[in-house]
């Protein structure tokens, strides 16, 4: 039986349980990002939209969706109820759209809103596109591709024939097509030379098959500096000496910790004076990040992902195992490490001396960090694992440690690719 949310499930602050699915066009750069709401596998979408409708507004309202996808083309489910009544936030909101699904058609009074609203340049995404057999059902789809700009279509239960079918069909009216499940790199190379604009599916966080596994010199350079930095005999002047010769790295990284972000009392003007303040594991990862940032082979949103998971593993470690928290940390910004490298990850971690708790999470799904780990995949897919993870505390802590791990990232990430230095210097 499925599962309705309740709607007590928001926070005190306001904050919505909610997470962005990254859509990636064919050259893996970011198209949009998808806006779901967690909730048990098999329990109903609109249910879940419907449960947090106010949160949703205030969000909204308040900047604090548009800031979670950094002004980024965004699609949100929103029920009928939410389109009737509401239907002026996406008026005054011109990158967030609506995801919609195909049982809007059959709504007359749903359609003269939407054809309204498009009027207004508002856009639409239609849900999972399958052309039902059924003539008055089909009638209703079509009126909706009249409308929408976006219509997805699941590729990973069809067959390539009828997947192609169902891309024809939706082009007929001038829509394009993000193709979802795609769960391999393979599937991705079938559907990249066609006309898709974009791609969605648990491909992103796996590493590529290779029949040889190679590293670039560009990630030898990048191992063998975390290799490095990760022997324990190392403190803060160590540090500042593996790194003094970068001086790239030695620049974006200071520029992040003395960034507005942190608020430090006083300008940190070391790796040294760093790696004091902050701590010697801290300062490893994040010299880990830049490092990474400088290679251009992997997709920017993979890179982002890591740091979330980072900062969620440390966060949810607190509550558990304080003194690990930052072992935690480690955990979750390496559980990507394979794809980033886009080796597999028994190789990749022959090279680099980490704990063994770090290396039972990584290769054998095993040890403390395992079930943080498992949590924190289950949540960035949008699923809650079990009906008791509804419970209003678990869902509470979620989405405000989601919502605090993406800002962070987003500024860390920012410093890291060089943005946020641009524009300092702007």
């Amino acid at each position: 039986m499925a599962v309705t949310p309740q709607p007590t499930a928001v926070n005190d602050d306001g904050i919505l349980p909610i997470v962005r699915v990254p859509i990636l066009d064919r050259k893996q750069a970011l198209f949009a990002y998808e806006l779901l709401f967690p909730r048990p596998i098999g329990s109903d979408i609109d249910a879940a939209a419907l449960a947090h409708t106010q949160a949703t507004l205030s969000a909204i309202a308040d900047g604090s969706l548009k800031r979670l996808v950094r002004d980024n083309r965004a699609f949100l489910h929103m029920s009928p109820q939410l389109l009737l009544e509401h239907a002026d936030i996406l008026r005054h909101n011109a990158r967030l759209g609506a995801s919609i699904s195909a049982d809007v058609g059959t709504d007359d009074q749903l359609l003269e809103k939407l054809r309204e609203l498009k009027g207004h340049g508002c856009l639409f995404m239609l849900e999972d596109f399958n052309l039902p057999a059924d003539p008055e059902h089909r009638a209703g789809v079509d009126a909706l591709l009249r409308i929408v700009q976006f219509a997805k279509i699941a590729v990973d239960h069809r067959h390539p024939v009828a997947a192609r079918a169902h891309m024809d069909y939706v082009h007929a009216f001038g829509v394009k097509v993000i193709v979802t499940g795609i769960d391999t790199h393979e599937t991705f190379v079938d559907y990249a030379d066609q006309d898709v604009d974009g791609f969605q599916g648990k491909y992103l966080l796996r590493p590529e098959r290779v029949d040889m596994p190679r590293l670039a010199p560009s990630k030898l350079g990048v191992l063998r500096l975390m290799g490095a930095l990760q022997d324990p005999e190392n403190g803060p002047v160590e540090l500042g000496k593996i790194i003094r010769d970068d001086a790239v790295l030695s620049y974006k990284l200071l520029g992040c910790v003395n960034s507005a972000y942190f608020a430090l009392p006083r300008q940190l003007k070391s790796v040294e004076q760093a790696a004091v303040f902050f701590g010697v594991n801290r300062m490893r990862n994040w010299i880990f990040t830049m490092a990474v940032s400088g290679m251009d082979e992997r997709p920017p949103e993979l890179l982002r992902l890591a740091l979330i998971r980072a900062h969620m593993c440390e966060k949810l470690a607190r509550t558990i195992k304080p003194e690990l928290q930052e072992m935690a940390f480690t955990a979750g910004l390496f559980s990507l490490l394979d794809t980033l490298m886009n080796v597999s990850m028994a190789y990749v971690l022959e090279h680099l001396p980490l704990a063994i708790e770090i290396r039972e999470a990584l290769l054998e799904g095993a040890g403390p960090f395992a079930p943080l780990l498992d949590q924190i995949r289950h949540w960035e897919q949008g699923e809650l694992e079990s009906d008791s993870a509804l419970r209003t505390q678990h869902l509470q802590t979620m989405a405000a440690m989601y919502v605090e791990a993406a800002s962070w990232a987003d500024h860390v990430y920012a410093f890291a690719d060089g943005t946020a230095v641009v524009e300092a210097e702007a």
